[in-house]
Protein backbone atom coordinates (compact mmCIF):
# COMPACT_ATOMS: atom_id res chain seq x y z
CA UNK A 1 0.00 0.00 0.00
CA UNK A 2 2.86 2.44 0.38
CA UNK A 3 4.09 2.03 -2.79
CA UNK A 4 0.67 2.67 -4.24
CA UNK A 5 0.74 5.62 -2.25
CA UNK A 6 4.30 6.66 -3.27
CA UNK A 7 2.71 6.27 -6.55
CA UNK A 8 -0.75 8.13 -6.68
CA UNK A 9 1.76 10.75 -5.11
CA UNK A 10 3.86 11.17 -8.11
CA UNK A 11 6.23 8.93 -7.59
CA UNK A 12 6.54 7.02 -10.95
CA UNK A 13 9.98 5.41 -10.06
CA UNK A 14 8.03 3.31 -7.37
CA UNK A 15 5.91 2.10 -9.80
CA UNK A 16 8.61 -0.37 -11.16
CA UNK A 17 8.74 -2.28 -7.69
CA UNK A 18 5.35 -2.93 -8.35
CA UNK A 19 5.80 -3.70 -11.97
CA UNK A 20 8.61 -6.27 -10.48
CA UNK A 21 6.87 -7.87 -8.25
CA UNK A 22 3.42 -8.58 -10.28
CA UNK A 23 5.31 -9.17 -14.05
CA UNK A 24 5.21 -12.49 -13.86
CA UNK A 25 1.48 -13.36 -12.77
CA UNK A 26 0.13 -10.79 -15.24
CA UNK A 27 2.19 -12.76 -18.16
CA UNK A 28 1.19 -16.09 -17.08
CA UNK A 29 -2.93 -15.27 -16.71
CA UNK A 30 -2.54 -13.27 -19.96
CA UNK A 31 -0.79 -16.54 -21.77
CA UNK A 32 -3.35 -18.85 -20.17
CA UNK A 33 -6.38 -16.10 -21.72
CA UNK A 34 -4.21 -15.95 -25.64
CA UNK A 35 -1.89 -18.81 -25.82
CA UNK A 36 0.51 -17.01 -27.62
CA UNK A 37 3.87 -15.62 -25.90
CA UNK A 38 3.95 -12.41 -28.04
CA UNK A 39 0.45 -11.43 -26.94
CA UNK A 40 0.50 -12.54 -24.08
CA UNK A 41 3.52 -10.03 -23.41
CA UNK A 42 1.70 -7.08 -24.90
CA UNK A 43 -1.63 -7.59 -22.91
CA UNK A 44 0.44 -7.50 -19.78
CA UNK A 45 2.65 -4.64 -20.90
CA UNK A 46 -0.82 -2.82 -21.57
CA UNK A 47 -2.11 -3.70 -18.04
CA UNK A 48 0.93 -2.28 -16.45
CA UNK A 49 0.56 0.98 -18.78
CA UNK A 50 -3.22 1.16 -17.73
CA UNK A 51 -2.02 0.83 -14.08
CA UNK A 52 0.23 3.65 -13.94
CA UNK A 53 -2.40 5.81 -15.99
CA UNK A 54 -5.09 5.15 -13.53
CA UNK A 55 -3.24 4.15 -10.36
CA UNK A 56 -4.92 8.02 -8.82
CA UNK A 57 -8.06 5.91 -9.81
CA UNK A 58 -7.03 3.41 -6.89
CA UNK A 59 -9.21 3.94 -4.00
CA UNK A 60 -7.46 0.90 -1.64
CA UNK A 61 -11.26 -0.54 -1.37
CA UNK A 62 -9.25 -3.38 -2.36
CA UNK A 63 -5.98 -4.45 -2.35
CA UNK A 64 -3.61 -2.96 -5.45
CA UNK A 65 -3.01 -7.26 -6.02
CA UNK A 66 -6.98 -7.49 -6.50
CA UNK A 67 -7.27 -4.29 -8.55
CA UNK A 68 -4.91 -5.04 -11.27
CA UNK A 69 -5.61 -7.81 -11.80
CA UNK A 70 -9.24 -7.14 -13.00
CA UNK A 71 -7.21 -4.69 -15.48
CA UNK A 72 -5.07 -7.90 -16.53
CA UNK A 73 -8.22 -10.31 -16.89
CA UNK A 74 -10.12 -7.57 -18.63
CA UNK A 75 -8.03 -6.40 -21.29
CA UNK A 76 -7.86 -10.84 -22.02
CA UNK A 77 -11.62 -11.01 -21.68
CA UNK A 78 -12.15 -7.84 -24.47
CA UNK A 79 -9.01 -9.53 -26.05
CA UNK A 80 -10.59 -12.65 -26.69
CA UNK A 81 -13.81 -11.04 -27.63
CA UNK A 82 -12.20 -9.59 -30.84
CA UNK A 83 -10.41 -12.95 -31.56
CA UNK A 84 -13.53 -14.46 -31.30
CA UNK A 85 -12.27 -17.62 -29.32
CA UNK A 86 -9.91 -18.69 -26.11
CA UNK A 87 -7.54 -20.99 -27.78
CA UNK A 88 -6.37 -23.64 -25.39
CA UNK A 89 -3.47 -25.15 -26.86
CA UNK A 90 -0.89 -24.07 -24.69
CA UNK A 91 -1.79 -26.42 -21.94
CA UNK A 92 -0.92 -29.47 -24.02
CA UNK A 93 2.23 -28.15 -25.86
CA UNK A 94 4.02 -27.39 -22.04
CA UNK A 95 3.52 -31.03 -21.29
CA UNK A 96 5.11 -32.10 -24.70
CA UNK A 97 8.38 -32.25 -23.69
CA UNK A 98 7.50 -34.05 -20.83
CA UNK A 99 4.94 -36.83 -22.18
CA UNK A 100 8.37 -36.92 -24.07
CA UNK A 101 10.43 -37.70 -21.53
CA UNK A 102 8.30 -39.91 -20.06
CA UNK A 103 7.29 -42.04 -23.19
CA UNK A 104 11.04 -42.63 -23.45
CA UNK A 105 11.38 -44.62 -20.94
CA UNK A 106 7.47 -45.60 -20.53
CA UNK A 107 6.32 -47.09 -23.01
CA UNK A 108 3.15 -48.61 -21.32
CA UNK A 109 0.71 -46.81 -23.12
CA UNK A 110 -0.45 -48.30 -26.39
CA UNK A 111 -2.38 -47.18 -29.49
CA UNK A 112 -5.68 -46.94 -27.81
CA UNK A 113 -4.95 -45.07 -24.79
CA UNK A 114 -3.56 -42.34 -26.71
CA UNK A 115 -6.44 -42.32 -29.17
CA UNK A 116 -8.35 -41.64 -26.03
CA UNK A 117 -6.14 -39.25 -24.77
CA UNK A 118 -6.15 -37.62 -28.01
CA UNK A 119 -10.39 -37.55 -28.32
CA UNK A 120 -9.98 -36.38 -24.25
CA UNK A 121 -7.93 -33.31 -25.13
CA UNK A 122 -10.74 -32.46 -28.08
CA UNK A 123 -13.71 -32.55 -25.93
CA UNK A 124 -12.06 -30.31 -23.22
CA UNK A 125 -10.85 -28.23 -25.51
CA UNK A 126 -14.16 -27.47 -27.04
CA UNK A 127 -15.87 -27.62 -23.75
CA UNK A 128 -13.90 -24.52 -22.48
CA UNK A 129 -14.03 -22.90 -25.64
CA UNK A 130 -17.87 -23.26 -25.89
CA UNK A 131 -17.95 -21.84 -22.02
CA UNK A 132 -19.49 -18.18 -21.19
CA UNK A 133 -16.32 -15.76 -20.51
CA UNK A 134 -17.39 -15.63 -16.89
CA UNK A 135 -17.18 -19.20 -15.85
CA UNK A 136 -13.80 -19.97 -18.16
CA UNK A 137 -12.28 -16.57 -16.16
CA UNK A 138 -13.62 -18.08 -13.32
CA UNK A 139 -12.08 -21.46 -13.76
CA UNK A 140 -8.88 -19.96 -15.54
CA UNK A 141 -7.70 -18.19 -12.03
CA UNK A 142 -8.73 -20.71 -9.67
CA UNK A 143 -7.21 -23.90 -11.77
CA UNK A 144 -4.51 -22.47 -13.89
CA UNK A 145 -3.71 -19.34 -11.46
CA UNK A 146 -4.57 -21.50 -8.09
CA UNK A 147 -5.96 -18.04 -6.77
CA UNK A 148 -8.56 -18.76 -3.90
CA UNK A 149 -12.31 -18.01 -4.46
CA UNK A 150 -12.19 -15.04 -2.35
CA UNK A 151 -9.65 -13.22 -4.76
CA UNK A 152 -11.39 -14.22 -7.96
CA UNK A 153 -14.70 -12.39 -6.43
CA UNK A 154 -12.74 -9.58 -5.96
CA UNK A 155 -11.38 -9.79 -9.30
CA UNK A 156 -14.80 -10.51 -10.93
CA UNK A 157 -16.40 -7.75 -9.07
CA UNK A 158 -18.73 -10.46 -7.54
CA UNK A 159 -19.64 -12.77 -4.55
CA UNK A 160 -17.92 -15.48 -3.59
CA UNK A 161 -20.98 -17.46 -4.42
CA UNK A 162 -21.10 -16.27 -7.18
CA UNK A 163 -17.70 -17.55 -8.13
CA UNK A 164 -18.83 -20.87 -6.73
CA UNK A 165 -21.58 -21.01 -8.71
CA UNK A 166 -19.35 -20.63 -11.93
CA UNK A 167 -17.15 -23.29 -11.05
CA UNK A 168 -19.47 -25.78 -10.27
CA UNK A 169 -20.87 -25.01 -14.11
CA UNK A 170 -17.53 -25.22 -15.64
CA UNK A 171 -17.02 -28.48 -14.02
CA UNK A 172 -20.15 -29.97 -14.36
CA UNK A 173 -19.80 -28.90 -18.44
CA UNK A 174 -16.37 -30.41 -18.15
CA UNK A 175 -17.80 -33.76 -16.46
CA UNK A 176 -20.27 -34.43 -18.67
CA UNK A 177 -17.97 -34.28 -21.91
CA UNK A 178 -16.04 -36.55 -20.36
CA UNK A 179 -18.56 -38.81 -19.18
CA UNK A 180 -18.27 -41.74 -21.18
CA UNK A 181 -14.27 -42.25 -20.32
CA UNK A 182 -15.63 -42.62 -16.68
Amino acid sequence: MELVALCQQGEGKFFEILVRRYMEKAFRIALDFTRDTEEAKDLSQEAFLRAFSRIKQFDGRSSFYTWFYRLVVNLCLDHTRRKGKVVWERLESERDDERERKELTDNTSGPDQEAIAGETKRRVDKTLDAMPNKQRTAFILRNHEGLPIADIAKVMKTTEGTVRVYLHRAVAALRQCLVEFV
